[in-house]
């Protein structure tokens, strides 16, 4: 099968064994596989994740010197199955599967291991238990986006967002324009959105960003000051003295019951919830500095290299520091449904598709934030027809 090889960070397309597969597996012929900003960051910076995944127990993370199949982000069909695997999907069924891989006793990271082949192939290898058949009305471009948007729902589902919370995404990059159309799909009624990219800017509106700022000109900060959040240091110590006054100014009031009951109802004070989007150092504290108090962070940009931030800072402020890696099948296949029934428009995501002779050339252009959002890979495609 042809197939894109990332190999010392070069990309290059070569004829490679067809797959097999095994017990347990399904084989599929891709249609789409989306090039996730993983891929971007794999192709140069995987020895240091794979530095960290081997601190954590797993050694097959790829690293530059292997010849690896990149892709995670696919949508295709069935092809085949393995011996003694249910058939639960005729051959010619369109599927997604999540981008995890059973052979033997181990489990790999489809796409970012040798052991699991990626789909920037014309097949890859699925397990059978994982895999998802698409809707009928559902084409394979909107479909692949999937796993992208899945990731997107369980960063929102970490943030415990509620419908009056305020929103804030920073960076509107593909993740950061996936965050935006979950956090609407969800319900959330304010959602602000900041990126120095027009480009960015303009698909955040039709993601549903309620208010978009470019930061060189508006601090997506700005609008806190006369809100209902709290923004200055002794803020905190003010509102419980306030409490504290009007409480104890009802005799026998069992004031500290009152307080713990208006916890748990949610009448105490809360910050917004913020979505880091960017993976760039200093990012994180950038926003420990500039959020309201008691924010909540929920860190989705991958930052490749180490990182500071003031713990003091996040001390004072009371902010909650949380981070977001993938999914679980149910938000994989809550996402797949939402898509299919259009309750998520991921259609302005998709600014072009390319042959396997042209992923190398759209990893270079999805460094200009202008020109892409999100590029497709369509292994039938050709250079003559690219689009």
């Amino acid at each position: 099968m042809r197939a894109v090889v990332c190999h010392q960070a070069q990309l290059t397309v070569e004829e490679l064994p067809d797959l097999t597969p095994a017990e347990g597996q399904i084989l599929l012929d891709v249609e789409r596989c989306g090039i996730c900003g993983s891929d971007l960051h794999a192709r140069t910076h995987c020895d240091e994740t794979a530095a960290d995944a081997a601190a954590l127990g797993y050694d097959a993370f790829m690293r530059s010197t292997d010849r690896v199949v990149l892709g995670h982000e696919f949508v295709g069909t069935v092809a085949d199955y393995g011996p003694r695997t249910r058939k639960p999907f005729p051959v010619g069924t369109r599927v997604v599967a999540l981008p995890v891989l059973r052979t033997g006793a181990d489990v790999h990271l489809t796409g970012l291991s040798e052991q699991a082949p990626g789909g920037y192939a014309e097949q890859v290898l699925v397990n059978a238990s994982m895999t998802m058949r698409v809707p009928d009305s559902l084409d394979a471009d909107a479909a692949a986006l999937t796993e992208p948007m899945a990731v997107a729902l369980h960063a929102v589902r970490r943030g415990e967002v509620g419908a009056k919370d305020t929103a804030v995404v920073i960076g509107c990059g593909p993740i950061g324009l996936a965050v935006i159309a979950m956090l609407k799909a969800t319900g959330v009624r304010h959602v602000i959105a900041s990126d120095f990219s027009p480009g960015r800017r303009a698909l955040a509106e039709r993601m549903g960003a309620d208010v978009v700022v470019d930061p060189a000109t508006v601090s997506p900060w700005a609008s806190f000051a006369d809100s209902r959040y709290l923004t200055e240091a002794i803020a905190l110590a003010e509102l419980g003295l306030d409490a504290m006054d009007k409480l104890r100014a009802v005799p026998l009031l069992p004031w500290a019951h009152v307080m713990r009951a208006a916890e748990k109802v949610g009448a105490t004070p809360r910050g917004p919830v913020v979505f880091e989007c960017v993976g760039l150092p200093g990012m994180i504290e950038h926003i420990i500095s500039s959020a309201p108090l008691l924010s909540r962070v929920v860190v989705v940009g991958v930052c490749m290299g180490e990182d500071s931030f003031r713990p003091s800072m996040a001390i004072n402020k009371e902010i909650d520091l949380r981070f977001a890696f993938a999914y679980d099948p149910s938000e994989f296949h809550q996402t797949l449904q939402w898509i299919g029934s259009g309750k998520v428009d991921v259609a302005p995501l998709v600014t072009g598709v390319v042959g396997l002779d042209g992923v190398a050339g759209a990893f270079a252009d999805l460094g200009d934030p202008e020109r892409h959002a999100k590029i497709l890979v369509d292994p039938a495609q050709r250079p003559s027809s690219a689009r």
